[in-house]
């Protein structure tokens, strides 16, 4: 009963995945390494209507053959998925409740205040220069942009082993695995970490877009190790047994927990000044002040994008929105342009939600038990990346 209950699942994420991949659309991001003739299966089939997946999802939570931690697990994906097929039947969701349903998560409005903060944090960290605080954060980024990106793959041949190295001590990471890098062109994002399977993985770097060399282990770290890499490979070992393991996607409760680690991942296995240390050693010609700062502004300041979303879905002013996010999240005209695609999709952007709701979670989860006890904050990360939580298992 559990294999064809699992069957299902996957043809559910595999067809509401092909109608709900293009921009205008709040897309799953389907990571899918299941049985291939499922997928052609689907390939070959009409498309379901929409109003028929979000039945065919009722069906699959109405019987979850599974003990509970695992049932709890795939009924967050599940409604995520039958949220999805409803704005796909033209259902229109307020954004709060469409994040509520698919990430698992409450869309709360985060306050200025914490920007505020934030902006405080940033001018303290920042070495000292000239201009408002937006000025001086784009002549921070500026003096740290990498001029080649011949030497990249070669810096981040370096990250990962680095950033290996730190996360095989919290949990054992195979010996054989190998981590490449490609430079690619034309593409949506400015990074990416990508498990092929087994031991081979990739990490994308746009080049299109600027490298600021002072977040090479930020962003290695969050792509890699103990980041997005880290978690798929190794509950593709742990949880070897799962099918859900093999037909993921990002717009799920999951997707909340992985972003939430992701940017926590640098400070994880970099405590205290550790990667200013590393990157002035071995990359760095200048000193980038406070790096673990400056970073965790960083974190903080991804609230000003799920604020702005939630602006966008109540349909306030492209103008208006554009303000918001120049105003707290110090964006420049080029960053604008790229970002207000991304939060004015129609009916609102959810994903974005598990940027900020995510490493406040992650962070908290990993932080308040552990009263300074490093063996204790290590087991509950090990637990990150190693076991099906969701959003509500890092709350409690």
């Amino acid at each position: 009963m559990s294999e064809e209950w699992l069957r299902s699942y996957a043809l559910l994420a595999l067809r509401v995945d092909r109608q709900a991949g293009g921009p205008n659309t709040s897309g799953l991001t389907l990571i899918y390494r299941g049985p291939r003739e499922w997928r052609e299966e689907v390939e070959r089939e009409e498309p379901v209507a929409p109003g028929r997946l979000v039945e065919d999802a009722e069906r699959l939570l109405d019987d979850l053959p599974f003990e509970a931690g695992r049932a709890a697990y795939l009924a967050g994906q599940v409604r995520a998925l039958r949220m999805v097929a409803r704005r796909l039947d033209g259902a229109r969701v307020p954004l709060p409740e469409f994040v509520r349903e698919s990430l698992g998560i409450e869309a709360g409005w985060v306050p200025e205040s914490v920007f505020a903060e934030a902006h405080e944090e940033l001018d303290a960290a920042l070495p000292s220069s000239p201009g408002s605080l937006a000025e001086q954060t784009a002549a921070w980024r500026a003096a740290h942009r990498l001029e080649s990106f011949e030497r990249l793959p070669a810096l981040v041949a370096a990250a990962v082993r680095e950033t290996r190295a730190r996360t095989a001590e919290i949990v054992p990471l195979p010996e054989n695995e190998a981590v490449g890098c490609r430079l690619v062109s034309g593409v949506p994002f400015h990074l990416a970490g990508s498990h092929e399977g087994g031991p081979d993985s990739t990490i994308h770097i746009n080049r299109d877009l600027p490298f600021n060399l002072a977040d090479l282990l930020y962003v290695i770290a969050h792509e890699g190790h103990p980041g997005h890499i880290a978690e798929s490979v190794l509950k593709e070992i742990h949880l070897a047994g799962r099918l859900e393991q093999r037909v993921r996607f990002l717009l799920s409760p999951q997707g909340v927990i992985s972003e939430g680690l992701g940017l926590a991942a640098e400070e994880l296995i970099f405590p205290g000044d550790e990667a200013r240390e590393w990157l002035v050693r071995h990359v760095l010609k200048e000193d980038p002040g406070d790096l673990a700062a400056l970073h965790h502004a960083a974190n903080v300041l991804w609230g000003v994008w799920a604020n702005a979303a939630l602006m966008a879905a109540e349909g306030r002013p492209e103008g208006e929105v554009r303000g918001y996010l120049s105003r707290w999240a110090l964006l420049g005209d080029e960053e604008l342009a790229a970002a207000v695609p991304l939060i004015a999709v129609p009916g609102g952007n959810a994903y974005l939600f598990a940027y900020y709701h995510g490493w406040r979670l992650v962070r908290g989860w990993l932080d308040v038990p552990s009263q300074g006890d490093r063996a204790r904050k290590r087991e509950r990360a090990r637990r990150l990346l190693t076991e099906q939580l969701l959003p509500a298992d890092l709350a409690t």
